[in-house]
This record gives C-alpha cells, sequence and structure tokens, in this order.
C-alpha cells in the first residue's frame, strides 16, 4: 500500500479559509493523475482540486460542504489499490445522497429518494434538489439571468418565498462593496464620447484581424488602451491609499468586471500598456469563457491598479461605478446609443456612450479626474492617434 495524502492548495494571504463543493469521486473509484476530485470554493474563485497521483480513493476526510483551510488534509489516495468492480446498480438513484444533500432535501421538503439522480452512477446532487426546488415554487428566479416568462400563478392566498445562503463568492462581494463605500469619499465625474471613429476603424479592419489574430476585433481593447493612455497622463488615477500614504504604480494591471453565474469577478490584464490590441482581445475572451465555468485562477483575480467595468453589455445607459479597493478609480463604460448632439451649429445623429469614472476623492482632485476622462474621450474620437501613439 502506498498511500498520498490529498491537500486543500495554498490560499492567496486574503483567503483564510475555503469550502469544498462537491466531491467527483466516491471511496473505492479509481481516479487518475490531475483529474478533477473536487470543486473548491474561495471567496474570489471556485478552484478544481486535481488528482496529484493515480490510483483509488480510499478515504474522503472532509465531506460535501465543510470548511478548510491552506494545505488542510481532505482526502487520502491509494497509488497501489485497484478499483474495486462497480456494485450492481441500485433500485432508487437517490439512495446514494451525501449528507450534505439530504439536509438540504430535507430543509425544503424534498424527498431526495424519489430524485432522478445526475451525478456519477446514479448519485443525486446538490443541483438536482435544487432544480426540485425550482420546480416546487416555480418562483427561484437563476443568479444574473432575465426570466424568460411569468411564473405559473401560484394557487389563491399563497405568498412563496424562499430563503438561500450567500455563496462565498457573493459574501465577499458585498464585504469589498460595503469596503469601499464606507473607507473611500467616492465621487463619480461624466463624460460623453461619440464612438463613431472607433466604428468606422472596427468595420474597416475586423475582418482582417480576425483573421490574422484568430480573434474578433470588439470595443474593449479600445477602452483599455484609451484608459492607459489616460492613466500614464495622469499617474495619481493610477495609485492606491495605504493608511496615510499614496502609492504610485509604475505599471498598468487593469481590472476588467465580469459578471458570472457566481457572481462578479474582475479578472486582470497585466501590462496592459505593453499590450496590442489582439493580446488584450485574447485576454478577455479568455477571462470571459473561464469565468463562466469558474476556472479563472486566484492569481488572475488578485491585484490591479485600475479596473474597468461595461455595464453597456447589458444595456446600460448610465451608472456609478464602485471602486475595486484599494485602486484609486474605476472607469464605467455604457450603451452605445445614437443620439441627437450639436455639431459647428448642426444637430446630427452620432452613437454616442456617456462614460463616468468614480474616484477617490481623498486623493485625487476634481480637476485630474475631470481631466483624466477626457483624455479617454479624446483618444476615443481619435483612435489612430492612440494607436500610433501621437
Amino acid at each position: 500500500m502506498s498511500i498520498i495524502e490529498v491537500k486543500v492548495p495554498q490560499l492567496s494571504e486574503s483567503v483564510s479559509e475555503a469550502t469544498l463543493l462537491t466531491w467527483h469521486k466516491k471511496v473505492g473509484e479509481a481516479v487518475k493523475e490531475d483529474e478533477n476530485l473536487i470543486d473548491i470554493e474561495t471567496d474570489k474563485v471556485v478552484l478544481e482540486l486535481p488528482a496529484p497521483q493515480s490510483g483509488v480513493l480510499i478515504k474522503i476526510i472532509k465531506g460535501d460542504g465543510e470548511k478548510v483551510g491552506s494545505e488542510e488534509l481532505i482526502a487520502q489516495i491509494d497509488t497501489a489499490a485497484v478499483a474495486a468492480k462497480p456494485a450492481a446498480p441500485q433500485a432508487a438513484a437517490g439512495a446514494a445522497v451525501p449528507p450534505s444533500v439530504r439536509k438540504l432535501a430535507r430543509e425544503h421538503e424534498i424527498d431526495a429518494g424519489s430524485l432522478q439522480g445526475s451525478g456519477r452512477s446514479g448519485r443525486v446532487t446538490k443541483e438536482d434538489v435544487l432544480n426540485a426546488m425550482q420546480q416546487v415554487s416555480q418562483v427561484e428566479v437563476p443568479v444574473n439571468r432575465v426570466p424568460q416568462a411569468m411564473p405559473a400563478i401560484a394557487p389563491s392566498g399563497s405568498r412563496p418565498e424562499q430563503r438561500v445562503a450567500m455563496t462565498r463568492i457573493r459574501q465577499r462581494i458585498a464585504e469589498r462593496l460595503l469596503q469601499s463605500q464606507e473607507n473611500a469619499a467616492i465621487l463619480t465625474t461624466f463624460n460623453e464620447v461619440n464612438m463613431q471613429p472607433v466604428i468606422d476603424l472596427r468595420n474597416r479592419y475586423k475582418d482582417a484581424f480576425e483573421k490574422k489574430h484568430g480573434v474578433k476585433l470588439g470595443f474593449s481593447s479600445f477602452f483599455v488602451k484609451a484608459a492607459v493612455l489616460a492613466l500614464q497622463k495622469f499617474p495619481i488615477v493610477n495609485a492606491s491609499v495605504d493608511g496615510t500614504d499614496i502609492i504610485y504604480h509604475g505599471y498598468f494591471d487593469i481590472g476588467m468586471a465580469i459578471g458570472s453565474e457566481r457572481g462578479l469577478v474582475v479578472p486582470i490584464i497585466r501590462d496592459a500598456d505593453k499590450l496590442s490590441l489582439s493580446d488584450i482581445e485574447k485576454q478577455i475572451a479568455d477571462f470571459g469563457a473561464r469565468a463562466k465555468v469558474g476556472k479563472l485562477t486566484m492569481e488572475e483575480l488578485t491585484g490591479g491598479t485600475f479596473s474597468v467595468s461595461n455595464g453597456g453589455v447589458f444595456g446600460s445607459m448610465l451608472s456609478t461605478p464602485i471602486i475595486n479597493p484599494p485602486q484609486a478609480a474605476i472607469l464605467g463604460i455604457h450603451a452605445t446609443k445614437d443620439r441627437a448632439v450639436v455639431e459647428n451649429g448642426q444637430i446630427v445623429i452620432r452613437p454616442m456612450n456617456y462614460l463616468a469614472v468614480s474616484y477617490d476623492h481623498r486623493i485625487i482632485d476634481g480637476r485630474e479626474a475631470v481631466l483624466f476622462l477626457g483624455t479617454i474621450k479624446e483618444a476615443l474620437e481619435f483612435p489612430g492617434r492612440a494607436l500610433l501613439d501621437l
């Protein structure tokens, strides 16, 4: 017998504990090296824990839903063992139900034994119970999704409610937003930008761009490039506050706010000033895809000197974004809409976008904030000049 230990990976300094979500293997089953054993949720990201070596899972020390810390032992694998032959299928799929799933089912008066399990070997999972709860209540709406239809009419006099515990990520989001508002003097300034030059440039080169770089030319890379240009001109906006000190960052790590099923995440585009438009587009596309399935790493979500939030993708016309501490400012982008504007004394139709910069008034004065946003506006209205470094 050759026993190896399965431990929680080293968490970042700002993460004290994590929650075990769902074991994908049962005791006695064979595992392959690098095969995902269990999902681990921290207040920043959901991680996969791969098997360190191939063998048989002989012991699970910490089960679904339990709290764990860095380097904590949660299971054991015998690398010399051979997996037992699978038992005959059980008559009822619901017979294999983890304790945490049974508890959830009991709390909501769901008969776990009657459910058709979607997990391995017909195992009933947490998702199966949640789906059953949704069918019963007919009022649950998935996070960050717009309901496709009104729920069925509840019985007369019925006023259904459902209490659901916040996930660690949602709790952390709440804490950080409150921290930002409590510890910073947040003020927001606005401007509008004519997006026609960027639209024309994109339409002109998007096919050639995609053919050469293998990624679509979107608008986000233009906003990131414009933000970096403005940050280089106004370094105080790229700074952060530490007690009574101001830390000026000599690099430009831009956080891109992305809405996911698990909540808002802000992965970081490192050294954005050194990246091309195609490099930025590739990173944004990769972040977006992996955020949907919880594959972002803690390193990718840590740090950042400035953030960009694009509520325009959801149709937002105007908002006041909240600073991501300890950063000192954040750029809010909104939906581009055709609007009547005055140019040279004439009313014309232009695709306009309202930009917002929320900033920490403790270190950034109104003058710097207004000029900073004006620099972004100029870079977007004259994109050729910005891209050619003129």
